[in-house]
This record gives structure tokens, C-alpha cells and sequence, in this order.
């Protein structure tokens, strides 16, 4: 057997972290997705308006696909794009949680739940992304395709623009809730900042990793995320002031990914059908 196979496996104490941290996301996705009129009653902390809940809510179904991905897979390099985004989003609602303390919800199980998982999250993450980074290192397979340089390159720009978002609203709250398209607290701008730094260090993984079946996994849970988030804006369209311009170039720019995402997912699967041809 091919050396790089073998060493391409991933190794078992990553399957459960994933299978660990699934009933958690699960959980989570029900209350904010489902119940987002309920968050004070149901959650860690009251998250206003709903349409932030729901967006949360959608990050963590995304997050649900991913790391159910990781259970199932038996190829360290289909799921490892994925690992540094989930440590760079767990990281940051860590942070904001120490900044803003005071507004969680200190006697309710979630929020016990909500300080266990992201105070411990993105050190067990990393420590299994060490665990595994060295596991068939750009080996590109007999039957793995290249991302053409150009979708590559698009990723790349994409992932900093994002993470520049990302950024502000997690460094300059103020600023980016006077622009943002609903409501925002300095909280919600913080988690909002995580959330955009998610697909942002997403881009610029799968820009790093030429291959398309290290991106297929988190490209389908990012694109799961976004549908998602799509419906949300369907359901609490009064959220969103839509005489601002950004609200419209929000919903738009969501939609645009979507569709991309599901182009270039055509694109790859008929250049594989096409070579095996």
C-alpha cells in the first residue's frame, strides 16, 4: 500500500472530539434556529434581534455538517481545511465572552455549557489539528482533481476580504453597528466578527490546498450554512433595515456565494466525470 495512503488517516482521538462536540452544536441549532423568540428563556444569553439568533443557529448547522463530515471520513486531508477556522471561531467567542461578561446569563445550563465549549473547544481542536497536520501533506491521489488557479485565487481574495470584515466587527464593534444591516450589540457585533472569520480563514485554506477533495466538505457546510442564513433573513425580514444599502448587498452577496459555491461544485464533479470518461 502507498505509503501517503496510510499516512492520510486520521487519527481516532479527532473522530471524537467531533462526535463530542455535535450534541452540543445540535442543541444550540434548536434553540436559535428554532426558538430565536426564546433565547432569554432558552440560551446562554437573550440574543436580540432574532435574526442574529438564527444566524448563530446556521453557523452551528454548518458546523453539525462539518464535524459529521469528520466522523465519517477516513482521509485526514478531507476534513483538515476545516480545523482552523473552527479553532479561529471558537477562539474569538471565547474572547468575547471574557469581554462581555456580564451580559450572559450566569444561572442558566447553557450558558455552564457555552463557557465548557469554548473555553476548552479551541485548545482540544488544536491540539488535534497538531495531532494530525503532518498526515499526507499535499499528496494529490489518482483520482483527486486540481482547483483550477483562478476559483483558487477567487477563494483567496475572498477569505481575506471576509476576514477583514471579520475583523472590524470584532475590533471595531461601534463602527460596524452603525453600518450593519440589523440591530447589533457590542456582543452580537463580536459574534458576528466570529462568524465572518469562519468562511474567511475557510478562503484562504482552500486557496492554500489545490486539491478539490480537501475542499468539498467544508465548501457543502459553509454552503449549508448559507442557505440557512438565507431562510433566516426570509423569516425575520423586518429585522433588517432595508432602506440600507448594505442590507441588500448582504442578502445579495450571500446569494451570490451560494450560487458559487454550487457552480463550481458542478464544474469539478463533470471534470471528474469527464476524466474517469
Amino acid at each position: 500500500m502507498n505509503k501517503n495512503a496510510i499516512d492520510n488517516e486520521i487519527r481516532l482521538e479527532t473522530r471524537w472530539v467531533a462526535a463530542l462536540v455535535i450534541p452540543f452544536l445540535v442543541v444550540a441549532f434548536v434553540i436559535l434556529f428554532m426558538f430565536p423568540h426564546e433565547t432569554d428563556k432558552l440560551f446562554a444569553w437573550k440574543i436580540q434581534p432574532p435574526m442574529s439568533a438564527m444566524m448563530l443557529g446556521s453557523a452551528y448547522a454548518g458546523g453539525i455538517y462539518f464535524f459529521v463530515g469528520v466522523v465519517r471520513s477516513k482521509q485526514w486531508h478531507k476534513v483538515k481545511v476545516g480545523f482552523l477556522p473552527v479553532i479561529t471561531f471558537a477562539s474569538l467567542l471565547g474572547i468575547a465572552t471574557i469581554l462581555h461578561w456580564e451580559k450572559f446569563n450566569h444561572s442558566h445550563v447553557s450558558f455552564f455549557a457555552w463557557v465548557g465549549l469554548y473555553f476548552t473547544t479551541p485548545f482540544i481542536v488544536f491540539f488535534v489539528w497538531l495531532r494530525n497536520r503532518n498526515q499526507n501533506a499535499g499528496y494529490l491521489g489518482d483520482e483527486d482533481r486540481i482547483i483550477p488557479n483562478v476559483a483558487r485565487l477567487i477563494m483567496g481574495i475572498f477569505g481575506a476580504v471576509t476576514l477583514t470584515i471579520s475583523l472590524f466587527l470584532f475590533l471595531q464593534p461601534s463602527m460596524m453597528i452603525s453600518l450593519w444591516p440589523w440591530t447589533l450589540t457590542p456582543l452580537t457585533a463580536r459574534v458576528m466578527g466570529a462568524m465572518f472569520a469562519l468562511p474567511g480563514v475557510v478562503g484562504l485554506g482552500i486557496a492554500s490546498d489545490k486539491r478539490w477533495s480537501a475542499a468539498i466538505l467544508i465548501l457543502q457546510s459553509q454552503g449549508f450554512s448559507i442557505l440557512l442564513i438565507l431562510i433566516a433573513s426570509i423569516r425575520a425580514s423586518e429585522d433588517y433595515n432595508w432602506a440600507n444599502w448594505v442590507s441588500w448587498a448582504f442578502v445579495g452577496g450571500l446569494g451570490l456565494m451560494l450560487i458559487s459555491i454550487v457552480v463550481v461544485s458542478m464544474f469539478m464533479r463533470n471534470r471528474n466525470e469527464n476524466h474517469s470518461s
